[in-house]
């Protein structure tokens, strides 16, 4: 069965305002089964509008659900830690736990906010609450995941190859115990409220790809308060059939614009993921096998042991020693995203676009980085960096390009546009300029006409940087390195 849902961020006491926009959704829309509330469900204000529900002398429309007190102010109006009926239809989930009604559907909670001291408030939870739920939901035979997850906090970080948040900067806000908790658990939703902010963040996925089964996505979506003067989205519509029902097949489909998953950091336990025509990160070491000059024997991807003997024209690019996400001849490329191929190069669609046309250009061979091609190859990339180059200036756009020569197997030239009237080349330069000296990478200018083959031997790992003027920017990597630097920038 599908079951029809409402989630609803902070009500701050508004029970008439929250009431009155379900029925008038109800009676427009057809019947809800039930309302979940997250943040703050009472406000300094409630006692008069509470007191009429508390005594029946009014009823909420619909069975809701709602989440413990975020602070000292609100505890009274939770008698129960464990959870308990407040009024008729209006239930306190309790401190952290998991609700499974008859339909099958799971909904995991979490209740407060995170503590900033020991012992933990009554008002907030600890690392102790986040484990207890973890293990009691963990432990289950075959575990998937859950269908809910509901918390007042967001999760830190929640932004992280993700669109916009606004002005909501999540890597400052919000609860890193909430995010460990959504990356164990595995909603299918998860709510959170409290920044008086509306975001849907795109999904992501619950899977390393090629290196785990493929599983189900995530969907995050923060609330506003109900009756912002701002009109924020406050409430939330969605249908769901539970997991337990569903085919597995149909379960685990990924949507088009899917994500890495935001929390991969906090799983250190776990080998890093690949993604489809993404920059995103690849194991640390890559080994490439030159049968050609040393039989069996391994070049590691530094390059030291590479004969350079052979003119460059008569190289052949290396094979790779897995399956390739980027060599045209793969099964694994998504061709539907490819847009045009040439000789020795293609064009393909970024699945992780940050924006619509970003595009990236592509050796059809083997190779890891611009310095590794042959002269043929790289003919060909010129042209087509030039097509570009009159193809985005046609739509009023200038392109920047970059290349992370690190942790990457195979070569991809990021080609982002730029709206001519939004910023000029000079703001381009600046921002990575800025943004390299803020993480202490040293980024150098390159002459205009001077090839990064001057610059960078092959092998060399680096980063650099090319703007549709010419002008280039370098970095040449001797430790670790921000994966995410082009795309953050």
């Amino acid at each position: 069965a599908v079951f029809c849902r409402l989630a609803c961020g902070d009500v701050e006491g508004r029970l008439e305002a929250i009431f009155g926009r379900v029925r008038a959704i109800q009676a427009k829309s057809g019947r809800f089964d039930m309302l979940l509330c997250v943040g703050n469900f009472f406000g300094s204000t409630s006692e008069a509008e509470w007191a009429e529900y508390r005594t029946g002398a009014k009823k909420a429309p619909i069975p809701t659900y709602v989440l413990g007190a975020n602070n000292q102010d609100t505890l009274s109006y939770f008698p129960d830690v464990s959870g308990c009926e407040l009024a008729e239809n209006i239930t306190y989930l309790g401190r952290r736990g998991v609700y499974s009604g008859c339909s099958g559907l799971q909904i995991a909670y979490l209740s407060g906010t995170e503590a900033q001291q020991q012992p933990a408030p009554a008002h907030s939870f600890s690392a102790k609450d986040v484990a207890e739920l973890k293990t009691a939901l963990l432990s289950t035979p075959n575990f998937r995941g859950v269908d809910i997850l509901l918390t007042s906090p967001w999760p830190r970080d929640v932004g992280t190859f993700a669109n916009s948040a606004g002005e909501i900067d999540t890597k400052k806000c919000g609860s890193k115990l909430v995010s460990d908790l959504a990356a164990s658990l595995k909603p299918r939703y998860h709510f959170a409220a409290l920044e008086k902010a509306y975001y849907e963040r795109l999904p992501y996925r619950n899977h390393m790809v090629l290196q785990e089964t493929p599983q189900h996505v995530t969907r995050f979506i923060a609330l506003a308060d109900v009756g912002n003067t701002s009109k924020k989205k406050y409430l939330y519509a969605f249908s769901i059939v539970p997991m337990s029902s569903m085919d597995p097949a149909e379960l685990v489909k990924q949507p088009q614009d899917v994500t890495e998953n935001p929390y991969r950091k906090l799983r250190k336990e776990a080998p890093k993921s690949k993604a489809p025509l993404c920059a995103e990160e690849e194991p640390a070491c890559q080994f490439f096998f030159d049968l050609n000059k040393h039989q069996g024997k391994k070049r590691p991807s530094d390059g030291k042991e590479r004969g350079d003997s052979q003119p460059k024209q008569a190289k052949k690019p290396p094979q790779p020693t897995g399956p390739c996400w980027f060599c045209l001849a793969s099964p694994e490329v998504e061709k539907h995203l490819v847009v045009s191929i040439g000789t020795h190069c293609y064009l393909a669609l970024a699945k992780g676009g940050l924006s619509p046309d970003h595009v990236l250009i592509l050796p059809i061979g083997h190779y890891q980085s611009v310095v590794d091609l042959s002269s043929d190859v790289l003919e060909e990339v010129t042209k087509y960096k030039a097509a570009l180059k009159e193809f985005f200036r046609s739509k009023g756009k200038r392109y920047v390009l970059f290349e992370r020569n690190y942790r990457s197997q195979h070569l991809q030239l990021q080609v982002i546009p730029v709206p001519l009237d939004l910023c000029t080349s000079e703001d381009i330069k600046e921002a990575f300029i800025t943004q390299a000296q803020e993480q202490q990478i040293e980024l150098l200018e390159i002459p205009e006409h001077s090839d990064i083959a001057q610059v960078a031997q092959p092998g060399t790992p680096y980063f650099y940087v090319e703007l549709d003027t010419g002008e280039k920017l370098f970095h040449r990597i001797r430790g670790r390195f921000p994966l995410q630097f082009g795309r953050c920038v």
